[in-house]
């Protein structure tokens, strides 16, 4: 009996005295567009799930993707795919994963205007090619009637860094200006012809904020954030429409009939058809490897993002996002599903 009592205090002076079991760190960069939700998601995660610590960098899409293919993060943030070439280099290891829409708006700060101005595709374009330089412009008068435009000089500012937002914009323009298109295309990095650079939609944001006949392209959730002014957009359609969720939404509608279960998700929904969709609408993806090489993280990761995409998409709205349709989930699922480790998936039943 006593050797029995010996036993089992030494049994419990052992438990006492073993590691708590490892805290999974899991970190990502990129995207600021989306560092609103991303933040709000990894600290209520975080609150829910003590083991696993989940950070991000908002450094720009063009920063995230770097970073992601140097394998320097565990995840990369990207409001733009990843090109053809830059998959290949990575051996084709990597799965695009949307997490939620948000809108481009065309913010402003024009002195002694109050009232939600109007724009045009053309009239953004050469805003942005530095055709037009005055806010009252007759083209920007013609289109705002009882609007008092004052003959301010227009003072674009646009990313200074690698950046989805522009990648969105630029796509945007490149679709309704054939000079733009010609002149300046698309990408996540331009030649941009005017204008201040401002660094993240938080630079940009701030810089339009701080001066007087600013004009800039910002997510919706910064605009709104910061009690900006932002305009309303002509659509294909002829409509103009104010940013706001339900037309982020209808941009999808039309992209949606194109997707099927194999799709890759790396889809511009910019322009779209559709009588109530907002012009200038984009998806953001986590960007996450195919295979890994530790299957803690990996199935952490896996886990974080089911989560994301079921509970967490609940905090979209309140955030100044538009919430995936629950139509994409079951292809997201098969995704994530096949994220494995040593050739062996590494979902679980803990995942759903």
């Amino acid at each position: 009996m006593k050797h029995t009592k010996l036993a089992l205090l030494a049994s419990a002076a052992l438990a006492l005295a073993a590691p708590a079991a490892a805290q999974v760190k899991l970190n990502g960069a990129g995207a600021t567009f989306p560092n609103i939700i991303y933040q709000d998601w990894m600290l209520t995660y975080n609150k829910a799930h003590p083991d696993v610590q989940l950070n991000y960098q908002s450094i720009g899409s063009g920063g995230g993707i770097r970073q992601f293919s140097d394998g320097t993060v565990d995840f990369g943030g990207s409001d733009a795919p990843m090109s053809d070439s830059a998959i290949a280099a990575i051996q084709g290891n990597v799965l695009h994963i949307p997490t939620v829409l948000g809108a481009i708006v065309i913010t402003y700060s024009v002195p002694g205007v109050s009232q939600q101005l109007k724009f045009t595709p053309d009239l953004i374009a050469d805003i942005f090619l530095g055709k037009v330089t005055k806010w009252n412009d007759a083209r920007l008068t013609s289109v705002n009637p009882g609007a008092s435009l004052p003959a301010t000089d227009i003072v674009v500012v646009h990313r200074s860094d690698g950046s989805g937002t522009s990648y969105g914009f630029t796509d945007y323009l490149s679709k309704v200006s054939s000079d733009w298109a010609q002149k300046v295309g698309k990408g996540t990095s331009v030649n941009w012809p005017v204008g201040l650079g401002g660094k993240g939609n938080e630079g940009v944001a701030a810089t339009v904020n701080q001066t007087p006949g600013g004009i800039g392209y910002v997510e919706l959730a910064y605009a709104t954030s910061n009690k900006m002014a932002y305009g309303q957009v002509r659509n294909s359609a002829g409509k103009y429409i104010t940013p706001a969720l339900p037309s982020v939404t209808a941009a999808l509608a039309g992209a949606l009939k194109t997707l099927s279960p194999t799709t890759d998700f790396r889809i511009s929904i910019t322009n779209p058809d559709g009588a109530d969709a907002y012009p200038i609408a984009t998806m953001t993806w986590l960007l996450v490897h195919k295979t890994y090489s530790d299957i803690a993280k990996a199935r952490a990761l896996v886990q974080f993002i089911w989560w994301a995409e079921t509970d967490g998409q609940a905090r979209a709205n309140e955030l100044g996002y538009a919430a995936l349709p629950s139509q994409l989930r079951p292809w997201i699922e098969t995704r994530l599903k096949s994220i494995s480790v040593d050739g062996k998936p590494v979902w679980t039943t803990a995942a759903r």
